[in-house]
């Protein structure tokens, strides 16, 4: 299915004091055994089906790309919320997990994961010409704005007033540094 793109500069303003970025994947290590691999990678849709239908999981959004190595990135609202889910015994992500290290040692499919607590005042991100798109797509996909030219004046910027578009809106990043406990 084809997304709509947006012609034009675009960021995105998540609320809240950070982000948790969480990415993860899979490698077919041994691609030529089709049925680990696939007993390894079709959980992943069944788990992103459940987190949809159950917003109060605390996943924003996802994007992922499929290959030989697989990645998922992946915004949460919270560490806990990712953990949460990681130890439900009702979602499907414990039991999986538990399938695939009794299983694993063979090195026919290695899993990976990264999970980062991000600052909102340490982000930027911008999409020109982009559908909506990853951060964006997850916590708000807005027209780039006075005070939002650069990287510079979007990273380290005051949240608060670049979005209603007041005074302090073009916080550079020397004096957001100085701001900074």
């Amino acid at each position: 299915m084809e997304r709509e793109v947006f012609p034009g500069r675009y960021t995105a303003r998540p609320e809240g004091e950070s982000v948790t970025v969480f990415l993860i994947g899979m490698r077919a290590n041994k691609w030529w055994q089709t049925r680990r691999v696939s007993r390894v990678a079709k959980e992943m849709p069944r788990m992103l089906r459940h987190l949809s239908r159950h917003p109060e999981s605390g996943m924003l959004g996802f994007e992922s790309w499929v290959g030989r190595t697989t990645i998922l990135l992946s915004y949460w609202e919270s560490p806990e919320h990712l953990q949460r889910f990681a130890a439900d015994p009702d979602a499907p992500h414990l039991k999986a997990w538990r399938d695939y290290a009794r299983r694993a040692g063979d090195g026919a499919v290695g899993v990976w994961h990264e999970t980062y607590q991000v600052p909102v005042r340490d982000m930027e991100a911008v999409y020109v010409d982009m559908p909506d798109f990853g951060l964006a797509a997850a916590t708000g996909h807005h027209p780039v704005g006075a005070g939002e030219r650069t990287a510079r004046q979007r990273l380290g910027r005051d949240r608060t007033s670049s979005q209603r578009g007041g005074a302090g809106s073009a916080c550079t990043a020397a004096t957001a540094a100085q701001q900074r406990p």
